[in-house]
């Protein structure tokens, strides 16, 4: 077809495949995104085995296990893909996820079986990040291969808008399980209901894929013989199709991964441990904004076709990075004004010997932290308390200002039952409370102000992500799409992306300052504006064939 095909009308067939397709999609992701939406209560249920800022971070990394192992899941699955077929790959990768979910609101937490608990999560997270890595592309590919010349951005973008609405139907799950029972009730047991239900899910996303026929342009090159024998060579050992995975990875899907992620969940974790809003009211406003951002995946999809890909995705990720610190120190001053007056006019600083303070990441609980600076940087941490540094001379114990109160902490090699830590830390609590630095008051909260700047975190979202399922499909061969556009996008979006949320709260954890995680996702959407501006290609008058791009 020609650029004429912009001017068609979708067919009732164009239809069904993208509504099965995508709905499907949305299950999967709903599946996956149920725990990093429970994440503080799964640390909780799992993970009691140690302090609760280790806790909440181990649960991120059992949380980012799934995104480790999605590459490996796009190269097993991308091959068979590019062997056996699309339908029947993303078949597979549904009933591994759908029972991986399952199983999770089965399994007996840590206070029952101890360390094998979080083991199977673990085990089951990366279950979940094998099938997510082969689903993505093989529902792309699927839409695009059935889409017309001039639609492939406006038809792949309704496949986009599915990571957003999982998270939105996790979100509103959870909500309704929170809204029907009490509060220790639903971290007691109720969490699990949003697993067990997606056993529901799965059968309907089963049955709807059933009814799917093949990629026409996979049918066309298995009935002629030109499929690839060899799709994994083809793809990694030729510098030709390589060099293009290598641009497609850092100019373009390492970016939009950390702008996504930065605008949905690292928004939802700042918002409950940062600014310590209510868990159900963020998740309100989280859910919100992305109530009101989902349009704008087709919007910008349907843009692409228009006026290019690459202008929109790159947009996307400069504005991140121009404006990520502004709109997150505005959620700040709108979600928790009090936090903000007490480090305007109480700031919290910690005065101590470099050579005595310890990195304050420690996922497994091991280390003691038992100089003064350590003992002082421990007690703020754990707290999720901002502070800043100032050097002291070499030897000098460690002191916590806050305002004008100082306290003088101490080295706790001796402290062996405990009772000098507990002491300080019960004055540190008591100066900061006083202070103002307390959890957010809902009566406080502008609730309008922070669904519009969580809404502007979204919008770019749907700028990098909208358009890039059809610019990942035409840089490809369809011999060998599956294998090469999944590895890219699955090293971007699980590496790159599913990191951050742990990378980025550690980085706040372990330096006191409430926005340098931020520093994460600006440096990689810096990189890839910069990589994508030189050498990415545009691609939306790609045509696709059956034997090549």
């Amino acid at each position: 077809m020609s650029k004429a095909g912009g001017a068609q009308r979708m067919t009732a067939e164009e239809r069904r495949v993208i509504f099965a397709s995508s709905l499907g999609t949305v299950f999967e992701w709903y599946d996956f995104y149920l725990y990093g939406s429970l994440a503080a209560i799964i640390s909780v249920q799992f993970f009691s085995g140690v302090n609760p800022t280790a806790a909440f971070i181990f649960a991120l990394l059992a949380f980012a296990a799934g995104f480790a192992v999605r590459p490996f899941g796009a190269i097993v699955f991308g091959r068979l893909g590019d062997l056996v077929g699309r339908k029947y790959t993303f078949l597979v990768t549904i009933l591994i996820m759908g029972l991986s979910t399952f199983i999770v609101g089965l399994l007996p937490g840590y206070a029952a079986i101890g360390f094998a608990a979080p083991a199977i999560l673990i085990a089951l997270r990366l279950a979940q990040g094998l099938a997510l890595g082969g689903e993505y592309g093989g529902a792309a590919i699927y839409v695009a291969e059935h889409a017309p010349n001039g639609k492939r951005g406006a038809y792949t973008a309704w496949i986009q808008t599915t990571a957003t609405l999982g998270l939105f139907l996790s979100l509103l799950v959870i909500l309704g399980c929170r809204l029907s029972m009490d509060k220790e009730s639903f971290e007691a047991w109720g969490w699990r209901i949003p697993f067990l239900l997606s056993i529901v899910l799965l059968g309907v996303s089963v049955w709807i894929r059933l009814k799917l026929n093949e990629s026409p342009l996979f049918q066309k090159m298995k009935e002629e013989g030109t499929l690839s024998k060899a799709p994994l060579t083809e793809s990694f050992a030729r510098w030709g199709n390589l060099k293009i995975v290598i641009i497609a990875l850092v100019g373009l899907t390492a970016g939009q991964a950390v702008v996504w992620y930065t605008g949905q969940f690292y928004a939802l974790f700042f918002l409950t441990q940062v600014l310590k809003v209510e868990s159900q009211t963020a998740n309100i406003l989280i859910g919100g904004a992305l109530l009101l951002g989902v349009p704008f995946f087709v919007i910008f999809g349907a843009l692409s076709d228009r006026i290019g890909r690459k202008p929109i995705i790159l947009a996307g990720c400069l504005l991140a990075v121009v404006t990520y610190f502004p709109l997150f120190s505005a959620l700040t001053h709108f979600a928790n004004p009090s936090l903000e007056a007490a480090q305007e006019y109480s700031p919290v600083v910690v005065v101590a010997d470099p050579a005595t303070c310890s990195f304050q990441f420690n996922p497994v609980g091991t280390a003691s932290f038992t100089s003064s600076c350590d003992v002082a940087k421990s007690a703020l941490a754990q707290r999720g308390i901002p502070y800043s540094n100032v050097a002291a001379a070499p030897g000098t114990v460690a002191e916590v200002h806050v305002g004008e109160i100082t306290l003088s902490s101490f080295d706790a090699s001796d402290d062996t039952d405990g009772s000098r830590r507990a002491r300080f830390t019960k004055a540190l609590v008591h100066a900061v409370e006083e202070a103002g630095y307390l959890p957010a008051d809902p009566d406080t909260i502008n609730y309008p102000m922070v669904v519009a700047i969580l809404f502007i975190l979204v919008l770019y979202v749907t700028m990098v992500y909208g358009p890039i399922a059809a610019m990942l499909v035409e840089l490809f061969p369809t011999r060998i799409r599956y294998t090469s556009m999944s590895l890219p996008y699955h090293i971007g979006n699980g590496w790159f992306g599913g990191f951050l949320p742990t990378v980025s709260f550690a980085i706040v954890a372990a330096t006191g300052n409430l926005y340098s995680g931020l520093w994460y996702p600006v440096i990689i959407a810096a990189m890839t504006f910069i990589v994508g501006l030189i050498f990415l290609p545009e691609t939306k008058d790609r045509e696709l064939h059956p034997e090549g791009s």
